[in-house]
């Protein structure tokens, strides 16, 4: 059964449709809010002077932005790695429940149909090792 969610961000002042989650910390404590594009505007704005007279903290911390794309993407994508788990391991691939996904696996999934067949690969299963043969002299 195939299943579609969609992630809508609200902005978390207004109830309006947000644009982009904004990261902060104040006082040692990390925030998050979801804005939309005029709210995360006021919002850097209200904040600016206080910005542009403040030193930064030891250490480089990226600013977490996750737009809605960005978080409807993500979450697609984790649907679809669990889809190929699903199907490789049907179809008699080894694969870890987290990490990549070995290519040949991701290949595979798309060459029977994208999930859609649960007939055995034409190759062997792909194995993490390489096998060797010992040869006695």
């Amino acid at each position: 059964m195939a299943r579609i969610e969609t992630v809508q961000l609200v902005d978390d002042l207004d109830g309006a449709a947000a644009d982009e989650t904004v990261a902060f910390a104040l006082d040692g404590k990390l925030f998050e809010i979801d804005l939309n594009a005029t709210n995360a505007a006021t919002f850097r704005d209200k904040l600016a002077p206080f910005v542009s007279a403040a030193r930064t903290a030891g250490g480089s911390r990226r600013a977490r932005r996750r737009d809605a794309a960005a978080a409807a993407g993500s979450t697609e994508a984790r649907r679809h790695n669990q889809a190929v788990r699903v199907w490789a391991r049907a179809n008699g691939y080894s694969v870890s429940e987290r990490g990549r996904i070995p290519a040949e696996v991701v290949e595979a999934y798309r060459e029977h149909g994208s999930g859609t067949s649960t007939s055995a690969p034409e190759k062997a299963a792909p194995t993490t090792r390489p096998q060797t043969a010992q040869f006695s002299g």
